[in-house]
């Protein structure tokens, strides 16, 4: 299994509106994603990988835990390129738990073992890689 982070502003798309659609047997496809590395990490993913929910730009924290559901496939928000080709990909994703207690970019930034995790050395991809060493870190941080 590998691990990723993907970051959501929580005014557009939160983690409770994952919690409440997940809830609801709606699966979440994560559309939208207009990076091309960003697109390749989704490209990467498997069914069962986990992902950390980021909220950005307001509350600037990991708040939760979900799951990728369904493998990359065509991103019906996007535009077709020149060629008429689709560009841009998601996956879908179910919410798995929310963090008991949320872990924040400060703290991140505060601690020395987190100093190589692609949130901040790549802080602005949309979906990242995070380390099983650094997943594990963050959910104990976390209260997990």
């Amino acid at each position: 299994m590998a691990y990723w982070l993907m970051k959501s502003e929580p005014n557009v798309f939160s983690f409770e509106d994952m919690m409440a659609k997940t809830a609801r047997g709606e699966p979440e496809a994560w559309h939208g994603v207009r990076n091309y590395a960003a697109r390749n990490n989704m490209r990467a993913m498997q069914i069962g990988d986990e992902a950390f929910f980021y909220h950005s730009n307001i509350g600037k924290e990991i708040v939760g835990i979900i799951r990728v559901i369904a493998l990359a496939h065509p991103d019906d928000t996007a535009e077709l390129n020149a060629k008429g080709e689709v560009v841009w990909e998601c996956v879908d994703v179910e919410a798995v738990k929310p963090l008991p207690r949320p872990v924040t970019l400060a703290t991140i930034k505060q601690t020395p073992e987190l100093e190589e995790i692609e949130l901040l050395k790549l802080s602005r991809l949309s979906v990242s890689k995070v380390r099983p060493e650094e997943w594990a870190l963050i959910c104990r941080m976390g209260g997990l």
